[in-house]
């Protein structure tokens, strides 16, 4: 009976779950002890501010960078903290005050006035001279050595009806006698590629049929409109293909 008892016991362990970290389990809670309760702080995360993109921002975060610095003075000697030496500071020449101001100066006056603004500098600019003609007389025509007696305006117009007003102004110009006139085309700066006008017109001076009446053009002084305008000198006579052979003839 005994060993039927002992037989049965076996058959229950074995069809039971296998259990193999059990016994470490209860190994592990009888060595276990409770924690001290925590007494120190909880840190909280702060929040932090960006600061949206404004003119503001950089001046702001420049200031916090400067904090505590001392600026040196404007003057030309500073004295060291460590020797008491007495220290040259040679100032670059555009950190010069009289520099500086002649500077702001001659800004100033070109902002205002235009006044030191060379036109002939610029990559607008435009001169032409014609045939066995002085490259020289084109410079002295944009320097205004040459009184403007006409002028037209061509700004704003589509090319056909400016080419239309152009040749009248011209023809009417030659029979007059006038000799220098200015064509004011502007700057075309609102056109896609390149300044429509404007090309036009030095295209009709250089190739166009007036071509042989124009002794010499060029971009004209701020004062009269600067790239955006032109001036022209004109011939009393035009000059022909035989006037043209008879100067090769000569030379």
């Amino acid at each position: 009976m005994s060993g039927f008892k002992s037989l049965k016991k076996k058959e229950t362990e074995s069809a039971g779950i296998f259990r193999p970290f059990e016994k470490l389990k209860k190994l592990l809670e009888s060595k276990s002890f409770p924690l001290a309760p925590f007494r120190g702080e909880i840190f909280s995360v702060k929040k932090v501010d960006v600061e949206p993109n404004h003119p503001e921002y950089e001046q702001k975060l420049f200031i916090k960078a400067m904090a505590g610095v001392t600026p040196i003075p404007r003057g030309k000697y500073i004295e060291e903290d460590d020797d008491d030496d007495i220290v040259e500071v040679r100032l670059p020449i555009h950190f010069d005050e009289d520099t500086d101001d002649e500077t702001m100066s001659q800004l100033r006056n070109l902002v205002e006035s235009g006044s030191g603004f060379i036109v002939a500098d610029t990559s607008e600019y435009i001169e032409g001279t014609g045939y066995c003609d002085n490259p020289e007389i084109a410079r002295r025509l944009h320097q205004g050595d040459f009184s403007i007696q006409a002028y037209i305006d061509l700004h704003g117009m589509g090319v056909e009806a400016a080419q239309e007003t152009f040749d009248e102004f011209i023809k009417d110009a030659i029979i007059k006698g006038k000799r220098a006139v200015l064509i004011v085309h502007g700057r075309g700066l609102s056109s896609p590629a390149m300044p429509i006008l404007k090309s036009k017109v030095q295209d009709w001076l250089s190739r166009g049929p007036w071509r042989k009446w124009i002794i010499a053009f060029s971009s004209a002084r701020s004062c009269d409109g600067g790239t955006g305008a032109t001036y022209v000198l004109l011939r009393k006579t035009p000059f022909t293909k035989r006037l043209r052979k008879k100067y090769k003839r000569k030379n």
